[in-house]
């Protein structure tokens, strides 16, 4: 049962919430008969906001060109930075509209969502006002990251980026925070070789933490570069990726209950080795999953992600689902209020036309037949128009 305040007033066996709400009445009943009810799932990690896209670097990596190759000859992230500077706020808002549209279909209810393809103060303001504006008017939960360290901007050095976003960008978020006008959740750093180093990557995390962001970085994906360790030092909330993580910065993230929110995409995509999902769960670290929706992982399927943890990185289906689910709100800082489904917290939920939930994950790319509604704060928000046909067999 969900309020009209959007909050789950009671979770139960069926005969005992009738006779608890018999003189109630519903705006909405759905008969879930021979279905699964599930959390609204959380992607813990994209980014959604981009012009340009890259196809055509798709046959590169296939020809064996590495991430980094790709990025020194003018392409990745420079290439959609170029786009994204030149397009306009309403053309960057109705395509990232779509894009949460396609997630929300997948069964997504609350989704992080990046700035970082501005790399300037103008550009990267204008990514964060286009995702402010989804936050205020689409039917979705969106945590909000300042991604401004992404790359280094042409023409810069780490140093001069560094400085830059520490006194011009992040005083500036400040200020359009305490009018009211963009509020943002998280900061992000992409710390990697060739990038932002340790100590650039310390200074605009703790600046950032000093106006009241929670760190949220990127963090050894490509060299080992001790950024667990360093965000377990900082308190950060969660750490992406860590393809490259050591021991000892595994033990320092559980020990500092600092989330892990791995991406199999990614990872899939780069051909590069999965991260350590089942060390890391030993160890006692919490383990989160994203999308890593991006133009170089071009995936909105949050199901489609738990399958590929499964089975490319050892996680059971249990612990995949509770990576999408209340860990990856944990990775956000909102498992108090989603995540799942109990009294007290928001009414997201997913309803599959399957009586055994496993199969959201057991069926590779089968979630458009599967998903027969996507609720968020008690309101159907997606509802399949083969709605109530057995389709999950």
């Amino acid at each position: 049962v969900v309020c009209r305040d959007g909050c789950i007033k009671a979770v139960g066996q069926a005969d005992v919430i009738r006779n608890q709400f018999s003189g109630a009445t519903f705006e909405t009943i759905i008969d879930c008969s021979g279905k699964c009810v599930l959390p609204g799932l959380v992607d813990a990690h994209t980014h959604p906001v981009w012009a340009g896209d890259r196809v055509h670097e798709f046959a590169m990596k296939l020809s064996g060109a590495s991430y980094m190759e790709i990025h020194q000859a003018g392409g990745g992230i420079h290439f959609t930075v170029e786009h994204t500077r030149k397009a306009t706020e309403e053309e960057l808002f109705n395509t990232f509209k779509h894009r949460l549209e396609r997630m929300r279909r997948a069964g997504s209810t609350l989704v992080e969502c990046k700035s970082g393809y501005g790399l300037n103060l103008e550009t990267e303001l204008k990514m964060l006002r286009v995702i402010e504006r989804a936050k205020q008017s689409m039917d979705i939960g969106i945590s909000s990251t300042y991604c401004g360290a992404h790359s280094v901007p042409k023409g810069k050095t780490a140093t001069e980026a560094t400085d830059d976003i520490i006194n011009n960008h992040l005083p500036k978020l400040k200020e359009l925070k305490l009018s009211g006008e963009i509020h943002v959740n998280n900061i992000d750093v992409f710390c990697e070789k060739g990038v932002f180093d340790l100590e650039s990557t310390r200074r605009i995390l703790q600046a950032g933490k000093e106006i009241g962001l929670q760190i949220n970085f990127h963090g050894d994906e490509l060299h080992p570069m001790k950024s667990a360790e360093l965000g377990a030092e900082l308190g950060a909330r969660a750490i992406s990726h860590l393809e490259e993580v050591s021991d000892d910065g595994i033990v320092a993230m559980a020990r500092a209950k600092c989330a892990a929110v791995l991406l199999p995409t990614t990872a899939y995509m780069l051909r590069l080795k999965q991260p350590q999902a089942r060390k890391m769960l030993e160890e006692g670290v919490i383990v989160a999953l994203g999308s890593d929706f991006n133009p170089n992982a071009y995936c909105f399927s949050m199901p489609m992600v738990m399958h590929l943890a499964c089975v490319n990185m050892k996680m059971s289906m249990n612990e995949a689902l509770a990576a999408a689910t209340i860990n990856a709100a944990y990775a956000l800082g909102k498992s108090d209020t989603h995540g799942s489904i109990e009294t007290g917290k928001q009414g997201d939920l997913v309803i599959i036309n399957s009586s055994r939930w496993e199969h959201l994950i057991y069926q590779f790319g089968g979630h458009e037949a599967l998903i027969d509604y996507v609720i968020v704060k008690g309101k159907v928000v997606y509802q399949n128009e083969r709605c109530g046909t057995r389709s999950s067999y």
